[in-house]
C-alpha cells in the first residue's frame, strides 16, 4: 500500500505544471529548512478553501513561517474579495511571503501579515468569520492552538493542521516524550468533540481536518 500511495503521488506531482510563484517558495522555504506540503496535500488545501466559500466569510488565515507556499495554495481557492491572514513572527518569512505573492500576481489588499505570535492575537480576529485556518505549529502548541482557532471558524469551516500526527508515533504508547504526549493529547481531543466533522489523512507527518458542523 505504501508504494502504491508514493507512486500516486508521484504521478500527480509529474502531471502537475509547475508554477514558478510555488517553485520559488519552495526555493525560499527550503532555504530557511522550512516544513511545507507536497504538491497532492497543496492541492488539497486549494480544494478546500474553494468548498468553504459562502456568504458571509471574511476569508482564510494561514499559520505558518511558509506562508508564501502555503499562502498561494489558499488563495487559488479563495474567492474575490475575501482576504487572506498570515500570522508568524518572523518578519523575513513574511517579507518573502509578500515577494511570492507579488510574482503570483495578486493584489496586496488580498493579504493582511499579522507579525506576531500566532496566540497572541489569535484572540483579537473576529469570531465565526472565517473559512479555513491552517496551522504548522509546534505539538506543545497543538492545543493552544486548536482552542485559538476554533471559535473563528464559521460553521462549515474548516482547520487544518499539518503533521499533526508526528508520522504516526502518537500510536505508540511507549513514547512519553513532551511532543508525543502533547500531539497524541490534542488528537484524543478533537476526536471527542460533538460539534466537529474530524478526518486524519496519511499527508506529510499526518495531517487533521477538523470541519465546524453547521
Amino acid at each position: 500500500m505504501s508504494n502504491a500511495f508514493e507512486f500516486l503521488r508521484n504521478y500527480v506531482e509529474s502531471t502537475t505544471e509547475i508554477d514558478p510563484a510555488l517553485a520559488t517558495a519552495r526555493e525560499d522555504a527550503a532555504e530557511f529548512g522550512l516544513p511545507v506540503p507536497d504538491e497532492v496535500t497543496g492541492q488539497l488545501i486549494t480544494t478546500l478553501a474553494a468548498t468553504t466559500n459562502g456568504e458571509g466569510s471574511t476569508g482564510a488565515i494561514a499559520i505558518t513561517p511558509a506562508a508564501g507556499l502555503v499562502g498561494l495554495y489558499i488563495l487559488r481557492g479563495l474567492a474575490d474579495g475575501t482576504i487572506l491572514t498570515c500570522i508568524d513572527p518572523e518578519t523575513e518569512h513574511q517579507r518573502h511571503a509578500k515577494a511570492t505573492f507579488r510574482e503570483a500576481g495578486y493584489s496586496p489588499s488580498r493579504v493582511r501579515f499579522l507579525p506576531s505570535r500566532p496566540l497572541d492575537v489569535m484572540g483579537r480576529l473576529a469570531s465565526n468569520s472565517y473559512q479555513l485556518v491552517f496551522g504548522q505549529v509546534s505539538p506543545m502548541d497543538l492545543r493552544a492552538f486548536f482552542d485559538a482557532a476554533w471559535p473563528l471558524l464559521r460553521p462549515g469551516g474548516v482547520l487544518v493542521i499539518a503533521d499533526a500526527l508526528l508520522d504516526g508515533t502518537v500510536s505508540d504508547e511507549t513514547r512519553r516524550d513532551r511532543d508525543t504526549v502533547a500531539a497524541r493529547e490534542a488528537d484524543e481531543y478533537v476526536r471527542s468533540l460533538d460539534d466537529a466533522h474530524v478526518a486524519r489523512l496519511p499527508l506529510g507527518a499526518g495531517l487533521t481536518l477538523v470541519t465546524k458542523k453547521l
